[in-house]
């Protein structure tokens, strides 16, 4: 394992802040949320996962000084075309919040059949070495499931209470943290992480 000793996780959303420094807490890595360093969040310009990530990621590296990380995740429902997508937090316009993602995103959902509810969660994790780094670590996880007829739950975040992964008989938002972690999308791309850590040095 290469010696990373901070690392400035680039995210205003305390729910995936904490379950990456869940994730991380191993590693001996000094997590630091950007907002303690007075970073305000970049501009979501990109048009995919993986260019609001490296976005997000430079733009911490930059101001900091120090190696960044940053998470792009989404929610892509096939009935909707991909949507919410890239758009998941921002899902139901200015000023949105999870409540109000999920209420349009059941109200668009209303007349969707069983068999036309499928969906994932997409994430992409970059990690910067610095401002400038050409060549940053990208990592990607996919979580298959659908789209519920109700809500239920009241663990996680985002769009969980409506999300039944393929690989559990419940809503995401039902699971245990230990055993989200270990299935879902951001678990994924993090044990992607750590293996690339460990073959190439920053």
């Amino acid at each position: 394992m290469i010696e990373i000793k901070d690392l400035v996780l680039a995210s205003a959303n305390k729910g995936k802040i904490k379950e990456l420094q869940d994730m991380l807490s191993g590693l001996g890595i000094n997590i630091i949320p950007q907002q303690q360093l007075g970073i305000e969040d970049a501009e979501e310009t990109g048009l995919t996962f993986v260019e609001n990530a490296i976005l997000k990621a430079r733009h911490a590296a930059q101001i900091s000084g120090l190696p960044a990380i940053a998470d792009d995740s989404g929610l892509e429902v096939d009935y909707l075309q991909g949507a919410p997508g890239i758009y998941s937090a921002r899902f139901s316009g200015k000023g949105a919040t999870d409540k109000s993602n999920l209420d349009k995103l059941m109200s668009e959902m209303q007349d969707a059949p069983a068999h036309k509810r499928s969906a994932r969660y997409q994430t992409v994790i970059a990690v910067m070495a610095h401002g400038s780094d050409p060549t940053p670590i990208l990592c990607q996880g996919t979580w298959e499931g659908e789209i519920a007829f109700e809500e239920k739950g009241s663990e996680g975040f985002g769009y969980d209470p409506v999300f039944k992964p393929a690989d559990a008989n419940c809503h995401a938002a039902e699971l245990e943290k230990s055993v989200k972690n270990a299935i879902s999308h951001r678990g994924k791309a993090i044990a992607d992480l750590l293996e690339k850590l460990k073959q190439q040095s920053i």
